[in-house]
């Protein structure tokens, strides 16, 4: 196949309809199509961009329909997202193309009854916004929050969490932020070359990148870069893709040559795999994970770099008695919400509740009261998670150190792109530091006497 709305209307078709995440849709419907670059590029940006702005397109289709979005049949909503899509948020597709494409797909996909319904609400849609009568920004919102979540399509619980922590500018500059597309940082492997040997090789290939302050591995790329396995040094293992966030996990963990290191919620790996090229790949890090298809992309991205320290344990890591004061250094990172990397799970917005939410924060505390038990006397434990939600981050600490007085906040010593708070943990805001959202905190189990 090879219409590219076509491949991103089934893509969609298949989140909606069996409630797939976008990214597995989007893989699955690339294996069954021929496309080229541009057109790959295309089908990612609609298929994101329209499970992103869910929210702010049915608003549309609310104002301008006789029946609601929530009524129309599912696919053709669908077939209405993917035009409005266009004509709301990608200028450099013109609207006449926008509206007989989309026309197009419902005649091919059982709506050519409708098709004069599609055409008539999307050229509706243009003519108010040629008058400045756009539907987001002419309504008279009841709220901050109502209008926050509507203009940038989040649900309005998350708006009313963010207002609450950062305030109203902020929580629109955080919504504007996710709601880009998200970059790529690499991490150098330092075993293998150098930040100066791949600036200069990803330059021949015209391939623009820039440094990011105090973090010495990591590497941002500046726009359209192709395939990954593509790019110089990969198959030699001269680098990773990690985001400069969660490399600062491990720099926070600082592991040393020869330590025993246990990684308790390991895959894919790549905090792992820091970990060993923090060591000089001397010493052992062992990476735990319940699930072995995670764990097997683990060993393939181990294997790419050439690590030879690491350890695989497939299983829970709360079912690991052998590992009971083994360790020098525990990394904790949790499995979470994923709140803080909204950029790059486009979907992620509508599938958490505050009730899931409270359900992992949980699941954290009972993982770092076990992971706790792993750490020597003296030793180091950092817990980490990928969210921006005080119930999966400061509560848990909190929690955890009124239960546990042996052990303490270890402030960062070392120089961080990121300010600690005045407790000694840091906190990631996407939006101010220009990386995903994470919440993270070095603890220091006291010497027993």
């Amino acid at each position: 196949m090879q219409n590219p709305r076509q491949i991103a209307f089934l893509a969609l078709r298949e989140v909606h309809r069996r409630g797939a995440f976008a990214d597995a849709a989007l893989d699955r419907a690339f294996s069954n199509s021929q496309l080229n670059d541009l057109d790959r590029r295309l089908v990612t940006e609609l298929v994101y961009g329209s499970v992103r702005r869910m929210r702010s397109i049915d608003f549309i289709i609310d104002k301008l329909a006789t029946k609601k979005s929530s009524q129309q049949p599912p696919e053709l909503r669908t077939i209405l997202h993917l035009g409005l899509y266009q004509l709301e948020y990608l200028n450099q597709i013109p609207p006449s193309a926008a509206v007989n494409t989309t026309v197009q797909l419902a005649k091919e996909n059982g709506f050519s009854g409708l098709s004069s319904f599609v055409n008539g609400l999307l050229r509706q849609y243009i003519r108010l916004t040629d008058n400045d009568l756009n539907p987001l920004t002419v309504t008279n919102y009841k709220s901050t929050v109502e209008r926050l979540g509507i203009l940038h399509s989040f649900p309005e619980w998350l708006v009313k969490l963010w207002i609450e922590q950062i305030g109203e500018t902020e929580t629109e500059q955080l919504c504007e932020w996710f709601n880009q597309s998200p970059t790529i940082d690499l991490r150098i492997n330092p075993l293998k070359s150098s930040i100066a040997q791949i600036e200069t090789a990803f330059k021949t290939h015209n391939i623009s990148t820039s440094r990011i302050p105090n973090l010495p591995q990591a590497l941002r790329l500046n726009g359209s870069i192709g395939a990954i396995q593509n790019l110089p040094g990969y198959s030699e293992g001269w680098w990773t893709i990690q985001d400069s966030s969660a490399q600062l996990v491990t720099h926070l963990l600082g592991p040393q040559p020869g330590e025993t290191i246990i990684d308790a919620c390991a895959a894919p790996g790549g905090k792992t795999t820091h970990s060993a090229e923090l060591m000089q790949d001397t010493g052992t890090v062992y990476a735990c994970d319940k699930t072995a298809s995670r764990l097997k992309k683990l060993k393939e991205n181990a294997d790419r770099l050439q690590m030879k320290s690491i350890k695989i344990h497939t299983g829970d890591s709360r079912h690991f008695p052998e590992f009971v004061n083994l360790a020098d250094r525990v990394l904790l990172d949790a499995p979470c919400s994923g709140l803080g990397t909204l950029h790059r799970r486009a979907d992620a917005r509508w599938r958490h509740t505050p009730e899931n939410i409270q359900q992992q924060s949980q699941l954290q505390s009972e993982l770092l009261a076990n992971a706790a038990r792993f750490v020597k006397s003296g030793g180091v434990l950092v817990y980490a998670t990928c969210t921006i939600h005080p119930l999966e981050n400061e509560t848990v600490i909190r929690s955890f150190l009124d239960s546990n007085p042996n052990w303490q906040i270890e402030p960062p010593t070392i120089d961080l792109p990121v300010q600690p708070s005045p407790e000694g943990w840091v906190k990631v805001w996407p939006h101010r530091h220009h990386m995903d959202g994470f919440f993270m905190v070095r603890l220091k189990q006291l010497k027993k006497e």
